[in-house]
């Protein structure tokens, strides 16, 4: 794609500090919203899309993970492990991904979506998982890694997603210990990620870049406001717009034809 124009590139900035704010603001991360966003609105192939996605979200992921290590410190043997499996089975994955056919990309990533909505939307026990769960042997762990190193190659986004969920659940971690190892897969992993997208020409990076600059600017306004609103109703919010997200990229293309 050439070089794109400067009311172009202003609207781009624009667009990537209003991602960036909405992911922010939600806490799941820009992926889901714009990889949806550039395929419907942009007409981008799915593939590039999610590559192009990476383009704004490596930078951002960087610096959550750096920032929430600061305040939840994890044990660096077991951050490494998980690492180094979800980077290893990300870029086997994507490799894989970059030759799929974009229709099956499309409804593969729609179809993700449609779960994240539907578990986001069932509701939650009164015990929580991790109060609940008996910890597996924790030398296991790391096998989490290539649980969201698939999600992080095959889609570009859900690493964290994947793997909040199990590091709580199965294996009896408190929410923000879980989190911060969600982060040491998926930073590292949107990094391969993103090479092997861009060695396969799957990276629109004139769209990228600005979305990127723009979206470093707004996430911690984001951040602050989720912590002022009630958590549920945003939580059933954001559901709800992945819901309708995902049906739409499932009925586009029979409505469409």
């Amino acid at each position: 794609m050439p070089p794109i124009a400067s009311p172009e590139l202003l609207e781009m900035l624009a667009l990537g500090a209003a991602l960036g704010f909405v992911g922010g603001l939600f806490g799941i991360g820009g992926g889901i919203i714009v990889i949806p966003l550039l395929v419907l609105g942009f007409g981008l192939d799915q593939a590039v899309a999610q590559g192009t996605a990476l383009v704004m979200m490596v930078p951002n992921l960087l610096i959550g993970w750096w920032r929430y290590n600061q305040r939840h410190p994890v044990a660096l043997k077991t951050a490494l492990q998980i690492g180094v499996l979800a980077c290893t089975t990300t870029w086997l994955v994507a490799h894989l991904a970059t030759r799929l056919p974009s229709d099956l990309m499309r409804m593969v990533f729609a179809l993700f979506l449609l779960l994240v909505a539907l578990r986001m939307l069932r509701p939650t026990p009164a015990s929580s998982a991790a109060t609940t769960a008996r910890p597996r042997i924790l030398r296991y762990m790391p096998l989490v890694g290539v649980l969201g190193g698939s999600s992080m190659g095959l889609l570009g986004v859900g690493g964290g997603l994947v793997a909040t969920p199990v590091l709580t659940g199965w294996f009896g971690q408190r929410q923000t210990v879980a989190q911060s190892l969600s982060l040491a897969l998926v930073a590292p992993s949107s990094i391969i990620a993103l090479m092997t997208y861009s060695s396969a020409h799957r990276v629109d990076w004139a769209l990228g870049l600005p979305l990127a600059a723009g979206g470093l600017f707004t996430v911690s306004a984001g951040v602050a406001l989720a912590h002022r609103l009630p958590e549920r109703r945003m939580r059933v919010a954001f559901a709800y717009m992945v819901l309708c997200t995902a049906l739409w990229m499932l009925v586009k293309p029979l409505v469409l034809k």
